[in-house]
């Protein structure tokens, strides 16, 4: 399901901002674009997720910011000054140069003295914690705008269901007229072999018999039935039923198709074509669903 939801919190030495954006995805892909900082903890972000969202493309991302001072560092090169002071000793002793090295002559030699700055680190136990709240507060804003969207999307569905339904009874009542009218021009048609004396009767019945019982849909219609009932009984419940309700579908089709493929009649036949027009709406939508 579609969502966007954003959290953000500033500590004394902490700033971290979450955005989450969901689309559509029949399986549950999570991408991460994460500051350095965090991307040590991508698998346990991975996981939080992974419990709380079943379906659905989702784009993490995150922005870090470490609020503490930095701390100046001097940093003298002692290998370097002493390799320095040993040449200036081997120079006083040829009377090239004379006196001692004083700390001024020191501060003059490139890279002998460095000067940085550093930040202290934050405790890494501290940061998961801060970071994972805030990730929990933009999955609580996720849930609560998906949950909006889908209670649009459950009347919608139920909205189809019902015209399911009231095609399922239009299809019987079709399909009835149509075997009747059927067997009507097959007794018509035996009445008119009975008078050739050749014709077994007996054989002549049994077709007729068979013919009927193909055109027979009443199992299929009780199985429909029941699948559209098992739809109210999974939407009802506080599990993910995306998944399930796109198999139920899949019967529902299957069934339809079987349907199609035994009633006789005109109007059975655009009844049937309607209904898997229903369906494939209802497909459409259910994609939606987690």
């Amino acid at each position: 399901m579609t969502g966007f939801a954003a959290a953000s919190r500033e500590t004394e030495d902490l700033a971290v901002s979450v955005t989450l954006r969901s689309v559509n995805h029949r399986h549950l892909d999570v991408q991460f674009r994460l500051p350095q900082s965090v991307q040590a903890l991508e698998h346990v972000f991975r996981a939080t997720l992974q419990q709380r969202l079943a379906r659905g493309r989702v784009d993490v991302a995150m922005n870090v910011q470490e609020r503490v001072e930095p701390v100046t560092v001097v940093e003298i090169d002692e290998t370097l000054l002493t390799a320095v002071g040993e040449a200036v000793g081997r120079a006083r002793a040829a009377g090239i140069v004379e006196g001692a090295l004083q700390p001024g002559d020191m501060l003059r030699i490139p890279q002998v003295l460095k000067v940085r700055e550093e930040r202290p680190a934050i405790d890494a136990a501290r940061l998961e914690a801060v970071v994972g709240e805030v990730l929990d507060e933009a999955l609580r804003a996720l849930h609560d705008m998906r949950r909006k969207e889908g209670e649009f999307l459950a009347a919608e569905l139920e909205e189809r269901r019902q015209a399911l339904i009231g095609l399922v009874e239009a299809v019987e009542e079709a399909s009835r007229d149509g075997a009747a009218g059927i067997q009507e021009r097959l007794l018509q048609r035996v009445a008119e072999l009975r008078l050739d004396p050749q014709v077994d009767e007996t054989l002549v019945a049994q077709e007729v018999v068979k013919f009927v019982a193909r055109s027979e849909i009443r199992e299929e219609l009780v199985r429909l039935r029941a699948h559209l009932a098992h739809w109210v009984e999974l939407v009802g419940g506080e599990e993910p039923v995306g998944r399930k309700l796109d198999f139920l579908l899949q019967e529902m089709n299957r069934e339809v198709n079987t349907i199609g493929s035994k009633a006789e009649g005109a109007r059975a036949s655009a009844l049937v074509v309607t209904a898997k027009a229903e369906l494939e709406k209802l497909r459409e939508q259910v994609q939606n669903v987690e």
